[in-house]
């Protein structure tokens, strides 16, 4: 029979088995590799993606505003950054990232349960799951701010919160995880590298569909409704731009070649964009306007983005020079011939880029930059003699118009009928700074 010496002797020893053996046995069996240099990459990219919604997108809208509401639009943008992180962490993530279901994810992650220091996502296996999670909040984050910008200068501020919470979930989160979850459009080759269906598409759907269901600003086509302060604007285009670097070159989910190559598109489709608007107004208009010069680096950013993974820097330019005349048609002569009021023109330059963007893939996109494992060839487009994929994302393209539009305008009419979604006309005329927040610039 053993005695007290000797048992605490074998207890000692399995302790110091336990305290040193067991990390060595087991971290490589239990847990995936953690790239340092993924994780790095991954985490700054995250910052630039936070960065474009505030203070960048802040910034940026409120510069076109007139002065009365500046504060207010920074508030829409602010809030969404705020209620948006935490209904993702709650249920978001879960909803578009766990399980591969065709419609929905499952709710394995609901209030991030079951994350760990080191666990990875399948969908990101190189950097820690907490991290991929923190990125794709980032992407929720601004594509409801985004939408903010077309019913700008009359939307009440608790509807506007309203409609962050049953839009994020009814439309972004099941779009998501269509394209990039595993579900349906992903599962049928339908590729949005970082968000001209998911962010910008139904970003700029929304916001026309909300324009026309809010109804046009007090005085449109009849007073002055001009910017109070573009320097703010250029500003915010600055960290826009500078922020997409994150948001298209994070989307390869490392440090590689495939986020430089999407980096430098990203670059040049912007500046394409901003020459391209800035020449066309002014051989039509006889001056080139700071607006334009920075509506056409955004319509240049938010057009390449889906792209930006597929194709090379040149065709990035080409895609850029599209996007500066397409875009700065659709904010005149379409915008004028329809008649609606979409403020900030969130619908023709995000909606029409994405649009115009995730259609270019399926004819510039060259199979050496996605080639894996699993897609031996890539993805590849009608210039490399696959036209299926121009149809596919013809798909892709519809599939978000139907959706994002559709529930748009039931969840607008199911929030008016619990509060109004504009604010009265006297509080139009003295500001929502004022009405709506009780502040004003002085």
């Amino acid at each position: 029979m053993p005695t007290l010496r000797s048992r605490a002797a074998a207890m000692a020893a399995a302790c110091l088995f336990v305290a040193f053996a067991t990390p060595a046995a087991f971290a490589q069996t239990t847990e995936p590799p953690i790239d340092k240099a993924d994780t790095a990459w991954m985490i700054a990219a995250s910052g630039l993606v936070l960065m474009m919604t505030i203070p960048g997108l802040a910034l940026f809208y409120a510069g076109m505003v007139r002065k009365k509401n500046v504060l207010a639009t920074m508030a829409q943008s602010m809030s969404a950054t705020f209620l948006v992180s935490i209904l993702w962490a709650v249920a978001g993530y879960s909803l578009t990232f766990g399980g591969n279901g065709a419609f929905i994810g499952n709710i394995d992650r609901v209030f991030l349960n079951g994350l760990t220091l080191s666990g990875v996502s399948a969908f990101a296996p190189t950097i820690p799951e907490s991290l991929f999670m923190l990125y794709q909040m980032t992407f929720a984050v601004i594509t409801v701010a985004l939408v903010a910008g077309s019913v700008a200068d009359r939307m009440r501020f608790s509807a506007f919160l309203l409609f962050g919470v049953f839009w994020l979930f009814l439309v972004y989160v099941p779009l998501a995880h269509w394209v990039w979850g595993g579900g349906f459009l992903g599962q049928a080759g339908v590729v949005d590298f970082a968000g001209g269906l998911v962010v910008h598409l139904s970003a700029g759907t929304a916001g026309l569909v909300a324009a026309l269901v809010v109804g046009k600003r007090r005085g449109y086509g009849e007073e002055n409704l001009a910017p109070h302060d573009l320097s703010l604007a250029v500003i915010g285009t600055g960290l826009l731009w500078v922020g997409w670097m994150g948001f298209n070159g994070g989307s390869a989910l490392g440090a590689n070649g495939r986020a430089v190559m999407a980096i430098t598109s990203t670059h040049l489709a912007a500046s394409a964009g901003a020459f391209t608007w800035m020449a066309i107004e002014w051989w039509t208009r006889g001056k080139p306007s700071v607006l334009g010069i920075i509506s056409g680096a955004v319509a240049g950013l938010g057009t390449i983005t889906p792209a930006s993974g597929f194709v090379l820097p040149m065709q990035g330019i080409l895609i850029g020079v599209i996007a500066g005349g397409v875009c700065f048609w659709a904010c005149t002569s379409l915008k004028l011939r329809l008649g609606y009021d979409d403020s900030l023109d969130v619908f023709g330059v995000h909606g029409i880029g994405g649009l115009i963007g995730t259609l270019m893939v399926g004819v510039f996109a060259v199979g050496s930059l996605s080639a894996s494992p699993d897609l031996p060839n890539g993805v590849r487009g009608l210039l490399e003699g696959n036209a299926h994929q121009l149809l596919l994302q013809f798909y892709g393209v519809a599939v978000t118009l139907i959706w994002s539009g559709g529930l748009t305008f039931i969840i607008l009419k199911a929030i008016g009928g619990l509060v109004p979604l504009r604010v009265r006309h006297e509080d139009e005329i003295i500001g929502l700074d004022v009405s709506q927040h009780g502040e004003a610039l002085q």
